[in-house]
């Protein structure tokens, strides 16, 4: 297999912290297309949005795990995740740590040794996770998973002047030394409002959900269209009653030329159903949704076909997959790359930096990094940008409109 970390195709010439602007990563997305299928199809929706990112409801969680280690070079990474945690948190626990350990595998004789925590999914066992990693000698935490745990985890990393790489969509944990490798919708919405206006399409209309993924949803997307110059022709969200917003959004489509639902894939086709029952002719009006809309229920929708939406380009992941399943026999949770993305950084700055590979000048380096899902930076108040592609709907299954871009503007 070619190294696809190379420093000396990444890193030409005697450069350090200059040298990171092209990329720190280089994965292997060049790697023969596989076959989708229903389980690398599934929703980004477990894991990405802000309230899907807090703790489990309590429930009884398997044992806690023993610490572990992984690797055994010099530089040493913290990573916590929920291992013991009960249901879909365990389970995608297990993946990711799969996934990071492939990532060591797949990185050319990486110098890192990662010290594996399980906090259990609780604030107190990232807490005491990140304090055993810090005492010995981690230079960075990767993790943990869900947004409560993330400060608990950070008071840890602070009190040795050391960041965290964090894997929750909540903005709100982000900073001081936070910095969020996650699918966070503000990306989803400016991807999907840009490339909208860039086709013309000036009066927006939106209809969101009345919880904390629609009030991020709507920040971003009044803010975008109106740096577009274009207006917001009706607005709307709803809560248990889809029926009366949908109603007021159906009304006013007349005036809009665009109109964004951004829900997860059951909820979306529920919302365009309301949309249809109120009178709206949705094949009259381009529609646009964020990556949560990478659902097989979507593509089944006749009225969300030839929708758009942005999401990472498909292919980045399906590449990984199959290399996941080759590895361990079976299909890697949609955030698995999140783990396996931020091991590859910690260990390409590991080989092609000094001692401030992990500083917060390296990390929010303005032209970012390449990673599975293709490109993406960390701002300086720990949110990222992600270069996303422009998805549209398919009856079987979605094909990109607009690829990912090649590297970030200033």
């Amino acid at each position: 297999m070619v190294d696809p970390f190379n420093p000396k195709l990444l890193f030409p010439g005697p450069q350090r912290v200059g040298a990171t602007r092209r990329a720190a990563l280089g994965l292997l997305l060049g790697t023969p297309l596989l076959s989708a299928c229903s389980s690398v199809q599934q929703s980004l929706s477990s894991f990405s949005s802000p309230f899907a990112s807090q703790q489990p409801a309590p429930a009884p969680a398997g044992p806690p795990q023993q610490p572990m280690v992984a690797g055994n070079g010099q530089v040493k990474v913290g990573l916590i995740l929920p291992l013991s945690a009960s249901g879909n948190a365990g389970v995608a626990a297990l993946s990711m740590k799969n996934a990071a350990e492939m990532a060591l595998a797949e990185f050319q004789n990486p110098n890192i040794q990662l010290l594996i925590k399980d906090d259990a999914g609780s604030p107190q066992g990232a807490a005491q996770g990140a304090q055993q990693a810090v005492d010995e000698g981690a230079e960075i935490i990767l993790g943990p998973l869900f947004a409560a745990s993330v400060p608990a985890a950070a008071q840890a990393a602070r009190a040795r002047n050391i960041s965290c790489i964090a894997f929750s969509t909540d903005a709100s944990v982000a900073g001081r030394g936070v910095y969020l490798l996650s699918f966070l919708p503000e990306s989803d919405v400016n991807r999907i409002v840009e490339y909208a206006a860039s086709t013309g399409k000036r009066s927006f209309a939106a209809l969101l959900p009345d919880n904390a993924y629609g009030n991020v949803v709507e920040v971003a997307f009044k803010q975008a269209v109106a740096r577009r110059g274009g207006r917001v022709a009706a607005f709307e969200k709803y809560g248990a009653d889809r029926a009366t917003p949908a109603r007021n959004v159906a009304q006013a489509l007349a005036q809009a030329d665009a109109l964004l639902l951004a829900d997860d894939g059951e909820s979306v086709v529920a919302t365009a159903d309301a949309l249809t029952a109120a009178g709206a002719n949705l094949r009259n009006i381009q529609m646009l949704g964020t990556g949560l809309w990478d659902n097989p229920r979507v593509s089944a929708s006749p009225s969300l076909q030839g929708g758009l939406y942005a999401a990472p380009d498909p292919a980045g992941f399906r590449a990984f997959a199959g290399r996941y399943r080759t590895r361990y026999g079976a299909e890697p949770v949609r955030t698995a790359t999140l783990a396996y993305d931020s091991v590859a950084l910690v260990a390409a700055l590991a080989k092609a930096q000094g001692g401030q590979r992990y500083s917060s000048e390296i990390l929010t380096n303005p032209s970012g990094f390449a990673g599975i899902d293709g490109l993406f930076r960390f701002r300086a108040d720990g949110t990222n940008e992600r270069g996303l592609a422009v998805m549209r709907v398919a009856s079987n299954g979605s094909v990109p409109v607009a690829g990912s871009p090649k590297s970030f503007g200033a």
